[in-house]
């Protein structure tokens, strides 16, 4: 029997009303449909981060230890002023060690451009924290009005094909760099 993936959903923002509940909801319903994954909603609002950079603080070590536990994320990330959140910098320069050598993608939302002007800078701080960015992506342009409250998706198809092609690469990555981090864990590499 296969060992399910542990996949860890991300929230990319932190602003009151934010459509991001929504986007996530969806992502989580649509990922109901895959039996070997094991799934971890991750709210930096439900931590009570610090203000400052305080890796001692409590929250950042539960944070971090909910981050350690995870296979794979995905994050969801908004695009604000063609870039991706400082709440979302904020959380991963909080930890550092729980990325490294793991997969990464990516639901994005924002205007005309469907936030990938944020998931081209989040690939380059994550190239820093050695993890692996998933090319392809889920992006919803201009996405105000088409999510329900429960994360029901208006004219779903499109994004479902996007989703079905990401987590196929997705559970490829996690699946090869699970065994690969057992074998020899990536804080081990000298360098």
């Amino acid at each position: 029997m296969t060992e399910p993936t542990r996949l860890a959903i991300l929230y990319g923002s932190t602003r009151k009303g934010r459509l991001c509940d929504r986007v996530v909801n969806w992502v989580v319903r649509e990922l109901a449909n895959y039996p070997l994954i094991d799934i971890d909603i991750i709210d930096p609002l439900e931590f009570g981060l610090p203000v400052l950079h305080d890796r001692e603080h409590p929250a950042v070590a539960a944070l971090a230890e909910r981050l350690s536990e995870a296979d794979a994320y995905i994050v969801v990330t908004p695009e604000y002023n063609h870039s991706f959140t400082a709440s979302l910098k904020f959380v991963l320069d909080l930890v550092y060690e729980p990325w490294q050598g793991k997969p990464v993608a990516f639901v994005s939302y924002g205007g005309i451009s469907g936030g990938l002007r944020a998931v081209e800078q989040l690939r380059l701080v994550f190239a820093e924290l050695h993890a692996v960015t998933v090319r392809d992506t889920v992006s919803f342009a201009n996405p105000w009005g088409r999510f329900a409250e429960d994360g029901a998706l208006e004219n779903p198809i499109e994004a479902r094909r996007a989703l079905v092609q990401m987590m196929a690469r997705l559970n490829w990555w996690s699946a090869a760099l699970k065994p690969a981090r057992t074998t020899r864990p990536y804080r081990s590499i000298a360098a």
